[in-house]
């Protein structure tokens, strides 16, 4: 049997801190420490009976707002605790046996930043002035200081740095460093990866080796060759934005097509990230709930199956798996990000029963190492109709699902003989004679998995 990585078989649930404890919009930097992370520390055993064995948690270093504006890579944000709360919960964390990933906010700062703020007061003399990209005394930022530089995507309440700077990149390492070595994390989630510099993400990933050899990088890429980023000397994953759209658009337009599509793009025979296990989701801090998003909420198991058996590092967002709704608007994304009572949304879920799906899910994929490494093959394909195989080296697992409203029959051929088994109902067998696998009927607006026994 190959021994994989621990990334490789991580069942990840997401957790945006800052709205998830109800901490106050802005920092104002004055306040006492308020232990607010440790609320998550009574989620751990639900997250655990989910079926995860590993946590992201979205920025908890110093910041003004957001958390994505930084102020300080040294200190947790007052508005969550200090040093010591966010220990303890990774102690807590590592005695279930799961793992710690943090957000790497490291192409932007907030305006907040202490070597900004050096800038603001010294100007040119500042000897933080190159930490900072396209930094210029010939013109004014929009906020009226001295001098412009570049903001991330034109928002200039974030602070471009330049990664190329020794200084800077000491300053962001040794803070890397302290993570390890005081929080025991286990990788970093990289925002805005695809605005990272290359040769930062690779100097970052032999770093980080040093530090602990299986250490994680994941990056937040929305577009391209994922290739770029996830390669032996760069990142280990990136995020796949291209099946999360596929994945609940399909449903929505009713055209299996398009997720059957990027998965043999991506996976299949000669797929092009067939070693390359991206993190997959169909939700985040970023984009609408799911259950807001797929026009059906009905479908939902339906959409949970496919992302567990779909090749690639599944991750759920909290609350999601209750159902709970949530859209963005222009001017704010607290919808996406709220603060939840976990005995509150139990006794009233949006969605009854979505739990105990993707706790099911969750645990066939932990047991079955097709569903974690297998290769990708797709079966069949229709509007409403998909089927696919995972295959390694211990077994094979056939996946069919049926978005319609009526009953299906399958008729698909397979590399084999023998028969099959319905792992979610163990008492259904099917045979495989003459390698076609016949089943009279998939239920309506479900699906099936089915471990494979060759003879």
């Amino acid at each position: 049997m190959t021994n994989h990585p621990w990334y490789n078989d991580a069942i990840f649930y997401h957790i945006y801190p800052l709205g998830f404890c109800g901490a106050p919009e802005h920092n104002d930097f004055n306040g006492a420490p308020v232990e607010r992370l440790s609320k998550i520390q009574s989620w751990l055993p639900h997250i655990q009976e989910l079926g995860m064995n590993a946590l992201y948690l979205g920025p908890v270093f110093e910041s003004t707002r957001h958390g994505y504006d930084t102020a300080n890579y040294y200190e947790v944000d007052r508005r969550l605790g200090d040093r010591s709360t966010l220990a303890a919960l990774s102690k807590a964390l590592h005695e279930r046996g799961m793992k710690l990933i943090l957000d790497g906010v490291f192409n932007h700062t907030g305006r907040d930043f202490w070597a900004f703020r050096d800038v603001q007061q010294f100007g040119s003399n500042s000897a933080y002035k190159d930490w900072f990209s396209g930094l210029r005394f010939d013109a004014k930022s929009p906020y009226g200081d001295p001098f412009t530089y570049e903001a991330w995507n034109g928002h200039y309440d974030l602070v471009r740095l330049n990664q190329a700077n020794p200084e800077l990149r000491d300053h962001l390492f040794n803070a890397i460093r302290m993570w390890v070595e005081e929080f025991d994390i286990d990788g970093l989630r990289l925002d805005a990866a695809d605005c990272l510099d290359v040769e930062f993400m690779q100097a970052l990933r032999r770093f980080s080796k040093s530090l602990k050899p299986d250490f994680w990088l994941m990056g937040e890429v929305i577009h391209g060759d994922y290739r770029k980023w996830a390669n032996p000397e760069t990142l280990h994953s990136v995020t796949n934005y291209e099946c999360y759209k596929g994945l609940y658009s399909s449903l929505n337009d009713r055209n299996f097509y398009e997720i059957a599509w990027s998965l043999n793009r991506q996976f299949g025979p000669q797929g092009l990230y067939t070693l390359v296990p991206l993190y997959t989701f169909v939700d985040n801090h970023d984009v609408d709930r799911i259950a807001s998003r797929l026009q059906d909420p009905g479908l939902l198991n339906l959409l949970y199956l496919l992302l567990f058996t779909m090749p690639g590092i599944p991750s759920i967002y909290y609350g999601s798996e209750w159902g709970i709704t949530g859209v963005k608007n222009d001017h704010s994304d607290a919808a996406l990000r709220p603060c939840l009572d976990l005995e509150n949304v139990k006794l009233f879920p949006p969605q009854s029963g979505l739990v105990e799906t993707i706790t099911n899910l969750s645990r066939l994929r932990l047991i079955h190492p097709a569903l974690r490494h297998g290769d990708y093959q797709q079966l069949h394909v229709a509007h409403q109709h998909l089927a696919f195989l995972r295959s390694a080296t211990e077994e094979s697992i056939c996946v069919l699902l049926n978005a319609a409203e009526v009953p299906t029959l399958y008729e698909l051929k397979l590399p084999f003989s023998g028969k099959a088994r319905d792992i979610l109902n163990p008492e259904r067998t099917f045979l495989i004679e003459k390698n076609i696998l016949r089943i009279d009927q998939v239920p309506a607006r479900q699906g099936l998995v089915l471990i494979c026994e060759n003879v």
